[in-house]
This record gives structure tokens, sequence and C-alpha cells, in this order.
């Protein structure tokens, strides 16, 4: 191949760019991105920038010393064979790593802040003054996240959830609950089953036909993959662009990683949204090793982590709301104690793993879930005992 293009510049398509230098591709490789600046790592914004305790400039990646072209300020409009149209001309390529992340979803009105690029995280960060009146529309990771930095700027914060508790898309309502008291602990107003109508820059209006002023308002309800730009051309897309669990679009010398894809996984026997930092970490290192010729798989458990009210949350697997496997608790979370707790499947597996504040118990949690290895349910249900210790004795042998 005498040049790879990379389309996106942020994690996952800055790591793949990385990856094929690292991984011996000596031809001309270039970054096409967006976004004005040098790239940068993401997760950072909504934590320790938001809170002031780190200075975006140390967040940036340095290209130099890899030979790799970055384009920056420069939109894909495009897709054909062999080529990628931006907004400053055509672009041919021999090999193409779609990087393009996600886009957050949007509430009708103006005037919300939408929290999802350096730009965003300074303007933000630079309106949450002392006093200020902060309503955080979404009480997600990123959303918990926010309001936790406003707080400690000592804004006045009300976060909206359409949901009964919050984290509502990830987990059930038995879990979540315990989240709850996190914010009024903060002094933070939380406010669920509550439906807003639109945004505006001096407040929400909501559907029930009230309303709530606000100096700032923060959008955080979801995203969704960044794909528009591939309307018309040969890759399918369907919430995300279908990749296999090798990350080959279908299209020849074509893969695709990060927030951008629906990767099937035959782990779960199922389409997998990532939309998080570990994917965007980890996949471009096979799509990488595959668009060089190789023929490796990416299928991990899914995982997350957030820093919120002064705690960490960490949870990986593959959990639906209808959930029917058994949980298992270690710790009580009415204690105000680390605590955590595991999803079993039919076989005594960890289906997925929750933790606050036990760094111990999701890393060996996490290993575990990864080589499906049954444990023993009482061992696992006594926090004195480390999880690593709860694997079934027949697996012992």
């Amino acid at each position: 191949m005498q040049r790879v293009v990379v389309v996106g510049s942020g994690l996952a398509g800055t790591h793949a760019a990385m990856a094929l230098r690292r991984q011996g591709y000596e031809g001309e490789l270039v970054l096409v991105g967006a976004e004005e600046h040098q790239p940068y790592d993401r997760p950072p914004l909504s934590k320790a920038v938001l809170l002031g305790n780190q200075d975006d400039t140390s967040l940036t990646f340095s290209l130099d010393e890899l030979r790799i072209e970055l384009r920056p300020n420069v939109h894909a409009t495009g897709l054909r064979s062999g080529v990628v149209e931006t907004s400053v001309g055509d672009l041919a390529y021999d090999g193409l790593v779609l990087a393009t992340g996600s886009e957050p979803v949007r509430l009708p009105g103006t005037g919300g802040r939408y929290l999802r690029t350096k730009t965003d995280a300074l303007s933000l960060r630079a309106s949450l003054r002392e006093g200020a009146q902060v309503v955080v529309v979404g009480a997600g990771w990123i959303g918990a996240e926010v309001a936790t930095a406003a707080a400690k700027h000592g804004c006045q914060v009300t976060v909206l959830e359409l949901a009964a508790t919050p984290v509502a898309h990830a987990l059930p309502a038995e879990i979540a609950s315990h989240f709850v008291p996190w914010y009024a602990a903060a002094g933070v107003e939380l406010r669920t089953n509550c439906a807003v109508a639109e945004v505006g820059p001096d407040g929400v209006s909501l559907v029930d036909g009230s309303s709530l002023e606000a100096d700032v308002v923060v959008v955080g309800v979801g995203v969704r993959p960044a794909a528009g730009w591939l309307e018309g051309s040969p890759i399918p897309v369907d919430r995300g662009v279908l990749v296999g669990a090798d990350l080959a679009t279908g299209v020849e010398g074509v893969y695709a990683v990060g927030d951008l894809v629906a990767r099937w996984s035959p782990r779960y026997g199922e389409r997998i949204r990532g939309e998080h930092w570990d994917d965007a970490l980890r996949s471009p290192a096979v799509a990488a090793a595959n668009l060089l010729g190789g023929a490796e798989e990416y299928d991990p458990v899914p995982y997350v982590w957030s820093e919120q009210f002064g705690r960490m949350i960490q949870f990986a697997g593959n959990l639906g709301p209808e959930s029917k496997g058994k949980l298992v608790w270690r710790g009580d979370p009415a204690t105000g104690e680390g605590w955590s707790a595991f999803w079993l499947d039919s076989r005594s597996c960890v289906a997925a793993v929750l933790a606050v504040d036990q760094p111990r118990d999701f890393v060996q949690g996490r290993r575990l879930a990864e080589g499906s290895v049954p444990l023993d349910v009482d061992k696992l249900a006594d926090p004195a005992v480390m999880v690593k210790a709860t694997v079934a004795e027949f697996q012992r042998d």
C-alpha cells in the first residue's frame, strides 16, 4: 500500500494511525480530522479538565516522530471506491480506516451545551462560576460527571432525567437506585421521570408545561454514530458502520473502529455498540494488523468507567435491563463504603460486574468475565474473599 488514510482524528483514529506505524507500515499515512486541534485524549474532558484539575495542553498526542500527516479542519463528505471526498477535495487511498466517532443526540431548541470536544469542555468550564444556575439534561455517565464538576465550582445544579433512575440505559434500577443519594449529598437536585420538551439559552421547557430557568444548560442524553457522510457509499451502515469481529467493513481495504462501529461479537452472538474509551483505545491495533494482512479478532467484554461525586464507578459486561442473570452483591451500598455487584449466567460465569470504589474486585471480575470462568456463588458473596479466589473448585483441578 502506498497511502493509508485514517478518517477521524479522535482517540480511535489517532490510535489507528499510531498502530499502523508501530506495526511496520512505512508508506504515506494521512490522518484527516474535522477539529482544528492536534489529536488529544478525551476522557479527561468531562473529568479532570472540567473540574479544573488538569491543563488541556497535557492531553495532546505527539505524531511527528511517527511521520503521520495530520490534516486538521478537514471534513469527510463522501466515499467512493479508492477515494475519500472531503471539504478540500478528493483524497485517494489504498487502505482506509474509518474513525469519525459519534455525535451528541440533540434536543429541540437552541442554547444547550453539548460536551464532546476540547473546545466544548473549555467553554463549559469557563461558564461554571460560583452561584450559576446549571441545568443538566440526562443523568447518564456524562451528565453525572458534568454535575459533579458544576457542584464543585459552587454552581446550583439541577439534573433532569427521563428515566426513574440514573444511568438507566446501562444499569437496572435495583443497582442504579443506589446512585440517587449521591446527588443530594453533593448538593445537586436530581429530578427523575422528567421529560424535557425544549432547551433554550435561559433554561428548559418541560413536557408537563413547566419551565426551569438556568444560566447554563448542558445536554447529555446519548450519542449516535457520525456516519451521515457515508450515505450513498458502499459501506454498510445500520446504527453504526457494520463490521465483523475483524473490524472489516466488507469493502476491500476498509476497516472501521471506535464509536462509529456496530461490531459483530462472537462472544455474545449480537452486534455491540462500544461508545467508550476502551474500544477507541484497543480496537485500532486489531484493525491496523488486519489492514496489513493479519487475521485478528476484536471481541472483548465491553468496559466503561466514570468518576462522579467523589467515586470511581467501573462496569464491564453486556447487561440488558431485562437480564435474568443471578445478581450477587459484595458489600452493602447503604453503608457508604465501596461495594460491587456481579451478574452470573446459567453456568455461574461472570456476565457483568459493577464496582464502586472497589478496583480490585473489578480487575479480577473483569478478567474472569473475559475467560468465562465459573465461580462459587457463596464465596463470591463474601466480600472478605478475594474475587479470584472464588473460582469453582472443579476449575482448579
